[in-house]
């Protein structure tokens, strides 16, 4: 596995200095975000030269760019938004093959107008489900003529939530085009931690074979009691995800693709970089179930 970051978890004036940031962790990729290049992440108009420039500041470094954020909700309320939403990423998945990507990453969105990583009630209607496969089947022909993946990541507030929803999701689109960005601190609740070894086999008996990408976060609960307990996202190794297990379902399922840090400040990097290396190290030296 290659291990890297999303590049918007520093704080840079240039993209060049956010590169050479990342290198200096010592790690391989990164989820690059147009937000780097002084850019909205779903910019209207990306200029092919500064595109080429990102790519050769890149191959300099022996960096490559893992995937792109695309992110978006692609199941907002206002018709107008989703099409805005849209068309950008019909821009952004033009421009991947001169930036030397071949991933998108998406969001699958939520009924909530004001905030893409609130939960609403409508997301589970069979109308938020509806709207998300016409988006999808807007976006999935350019990605297939291009070879571009567009990586769907199940998310607690958005519409596709669980690794069910996420399978039906793949079965029903039916696209080579379409696979999965898998974060397992995603598909905890608090108390689930202490079930987590099942979840995430099971998990993984159903996304496996389509996991395009992995995400490095981590989960810890607050409250005293099981009715007050709540999600905290924090860094690799400061939560409760038993990262010796899920580095072993990725490891059983044969990916050997980037697995990509993120939600931790600056100051956090270089520990959580030393304890994923240290357990990946530790899951290569396990002996193998077979």
């Amino acid at each position: 596995m290659q291990l890297g970051i999303f590049a918007k978890t520093f704080v840079r004036s240039r993209f060049e200095d956010t590169l050479d940031a990342v290198k200096s962790y010592g790690l391989d990729c990164l989820q690059f975000n147009f937000s780097c290049a002084g850019l909205p992440t779903l910019p209207e108009f990306i200029d092919r030269s500064l595109a080429l420039r990102i790519r050769a500041e890149l191959e300099d470094r022996s960096l490559f760019m893992a995937a792109i954020s695309g992110t978006c909700n692609l199941i907002h309320p206002d018709l107008a938004q989703r099409a805005q939403c849209l068309g950008r990423l019909q821009t952004m998945i033009a421009a991947c093959r001169e930036l030397g990507t071949s991933v998108v990453t998406l969001c699958t969105g939520t009924r909530d107008p004001a905030d893409m990583w609130r939960a609403h009630p409508d997301n589970s209607s069979p109308e938020a489900w509806h709207d998300l496969v016409l988006s999808l089947a807007a976006l999935l022909p350019a990605a297939e003529s291009q070879a571009i993946t567009l990586g769907v990541e199940p998310e607690p507030a958005n519409v596709i939530d669980s690794a069910q929803r996420a399978l039906r999701l793949l079965q029903e689109m039916k696209s080579p085009s379409m696979k999965i960005v898998f974060d397992a601190a995603n598909l905890l609740a608090p108390h689930d931690l202490a079930r987590q070894h099942q979840i995430l086999s099971e998990a993984f008996d159903l996304l496996g074979p389509d996991i395009v990408l992995a995400h490095a976060k981590d989960l810890k609960s607050q409250g005293q009691s099981e009715l007050e307990q709540r999600s905290t996202t924090v860094a690799a190794g400061q939560g409760k995800l038993d990262y010796l297990h899920f580095l072993s379902l990725l490891e059983k399922a044969d990916f050997t693709g980037p697995l990509i840090l993120h939600s931790l400040a600056e100051h956090e990097i270089a520990s959580s970089v030393a304890f994923l290396r240290d357990k990946l190290a530790t899951t290569l030296s396990l002996p193998s179930d077979g």
